[in-house]
Order: structure tokens, then sequence, then C-alpha cells
């Protein structure tokens, strides 16, 4: 599975979500294997991070915007305001 094919995943289920929503990343693993989706994890949120660094994506955790590489624990992936 390519950088490329990943990106398209976070960017068109968080615009499925809509504005306002969010999804985690572990929705987008699971969309791409769903029956070995964990190995993708750190991918899916080193690329939605490259995401947001572009301005494409938020991501907060408890509803903060994070940096993902300072994040413990879950974040949530979203569509900018």
């Amino acid at each position: 599975m390519s950088p490329e094919q990943i990106r398209e995943t976070i960017l068109t289920l968080t615009t499925q979500r809509g504005q306002g929503k969010t999804i985690c990343p572990s929705e987008v693993a699971r969309q791409l294997s769903p029956d070995d989706w964990r190995p993708l994890m750190q991918i899916v949120r080193d690329l939605a991070d490259e995401l947001r660094l572009q301005g494409k994506l938020r991501i907060t955790q408890k509803g903060v915007e994070v940096d993902p590489k300072n994040a413990r624990g879950a974040i949530r992936l979203g569509l900018p305001d």
C-alpha cells in the first residue's frame, strides 16, 4: 500500500464524515487492511501529520489541536476549519 493511497483514504474518510466531525486513525488502517491493520497505525499517523502541515487536515486530542509527534494516546483526524 502506497503512501498516496493512505493519504487519499485519510482525506476520503474525513470528507465523508464531514466538517466538524473526526475519525480515528484506526478507521483508516482498518479500511486499508481489515485483517492486519495494526502495523499501519504509525504510518497513518505520520502521513496524517504531513497532511496537517499542508493545511489539509486537523489533528486533535480531547478536542484540542495537537502535534501528533508529541501527543501520547488517541488522536482524532478531521477537516480543517
